[in-house]
């Protein structure tokens, strides 16, 4: 059975993995990010890839990371979070490693794990909606990989649906993840908490009386207690996620939905509001097939698992 090497480089760790033929991970070992040293982050990379390499005999590495990646799959051409612009990150591993790299999108990679082995895997046409500190996106059509034009497709976190809304990090107002995100999550029961809102009260005390502890996790840990104020959060965050994957489903068509990302561990509490929205939103509703709305499978392995199948592939 061919074995693949799968990386997920975020701003604070990265993971590899050793994935075999069928989406099982093999070995997976995960080291600190030096996100502010582009060639220390390169460094970093190889010596987990060599490391699993010594172990295990893999014939390619996929390499998943947040930003803006060229359709050959090598240049980095703006990564957010890490000390990338217009990296050669596929020639630079290549060198190191002595194996054939590939580099794709982070959510490019996750939208490819949970089609091949997760959520999607019974459809050829998925959308995945990562929901996190940001929200990203990744796109499967007639069972290939969307990447666009010039590789950056699917960008749907940035997708305005606020005309001079919220500033988003971008540089532009109104993005979708001012809005359906973790941060606007954390942001909005914050800001009622500051403002003195009885409703919020339990979920301030929650965080020791300090509003800037208020956590997405905190928030999802109270609403499954069945604290109104915290429901009602991630059901607002839901109506924002359904009404805006209506809108994209209007563009894409897609057979199935995929809500992964941190947030999406809240489950039904978020995904039923979601779904509620979303069909309240569907253009020519109830004169179309429905699509399925599901929660994510493979949690945040999902990247290193597609990134390895894609360069396998």
């Amino acid at each position: 059975m061919t074995l693949a090497c799968g990386v997920d480089v975020g701003g604070t760790k990265i993971a590899g993995g050793v994935i075999d033929e069928d989406g099982s991970i093999v070995e997976e070992l995960r080291v600190v990010s030096p996100a502010t040293d582009a060639e220390a982050i390169e460094e970093a990379i190889a010596g987990l890839v060599l490391e699993l390499r010594s172990r295990h005999d893999i014939s390619a590495v996929g390499v998943g990371a947040a930003g803006y990646i060229d359709k050959a799959r090598a240049l980095v051409m703006f990564a957010p979070n890490i000390a990338w612009r217009n990296v050669d990150l596929k020639g630079e591993l290549e060198k190191r490693v002595d194996l054939p790299v590939v580099i794709e999108n982070d959510a490019n990679a996750a939208a490819w794990g949970e089609f091949r082995y997760g959520a999607g895997h019974d459809v050829d046409d998925l959308l995945l909606v990562t929901v996190g500190t940001g929200v990203g996106g990744g796109v499967v059509l007639d069972g290939e990989l969307y990447r666009g034009a010039f590789g950056v497709g699917a960008e749907i976190g940035h997708m305005r649906v606020v005309p001079n809304g919220i500033l988003c990090g971008c540089g532009n107002h109104g993005c979708f993840e001012q809005y359906a995100s973790g941060n606007a999550l954390v942001r909005e029961a914050r800001t009622s908490a500051r403002g003195g809102s009885l409703l919020a009260r339990h979920v301030l005390d929650l965080a020791g009386g300090d509003a800037d502890k208020i956590t997405g996790p905190l928030i999802t840990e109270a609403a499954r207690a069945g604290d109104p104020f915290a429901v009602e959060q991630l059901a607002e965050l839901g109506k924002w996620l359904g009404e805006g994957i209506a809108s994209l489903t209007a563009i894409l068509d897609p057979a199935v939905v995929v809500i992964g990302g941190g947030v999406s561990e809240a489950g039904e509490l978020l995904l039923a509001p979601t779904r509620a929205a979303f069909a309240a939103q569907l253009t020519g509703r109830g004169h179309r097939p429905s699509l399925e709305i599901r929660k994510a499978r493979l949690g945040n392995r999902a990247g290193l698992i597609g990134a390895a199948d894609l360069a396998r592939r």
